[in-house]
Formats: structure tokens, C-alpha cells, sequence
């Protein structure tokens, strides 16, 4: 499993798929997640805005990233 590195305490989900280059633009990330395409720890996340903390597993198209400070 992949690693993303986070300089706060948090990341909002949008930024972090783009930050793993799960996607392109912000744009792509809000389709992806509002399809129901993104988990969050295992769990089907709907908000764009969610708070992802260091930790927290993200998924997407088969692909995970654990995200770190």
C-alpha cells in the first residue's frame, strides 16, 4: 500500500485523491465521490469535504493510499 504525506492534522478527501493521483482535478475527484466510487476506511464516503486524518485508508479504482504526517 501506497503513502500520502500530509503537512497539517488534516486533508479534505478532494484534495487527498488528487494528492495520490487518483485524479486530476477537483472536478474528477467530486464525480468520483458523489458515484459513490471513493471509501474512506473501508466505508462508502459521499462528502467531498470529509476530513482525512493520519491513518485513515482511502480507496479508489482498486487503489489504496494510507495517508501520513
Amino acid at each position: 500500500m501506497e503513502t500520502i504525506t500530509i503537512k497539517d492534522d488534516h486533508i479534505r478527501l478532494c484534495q487527498a485523491l488528487k494528492l495520490a493521483g487518483f485524479v486530476d482535478s477537483g472536478v474528477d475527484a467530486k464525480f468520483c465521490i458523489r458515484d459513490g466510487l471513493v471509501t474512506v476506511n473501508g466505508q462508502v464516503e459521499l462528502q467531498r469535504g470529509k476530513k482525512i486524518y493520519p491513518g485513515d485508508t482511502i480507496e479508489y479504482d482498486g487503489q489504496q493510499v494510507k495517508v501520513e504526517n
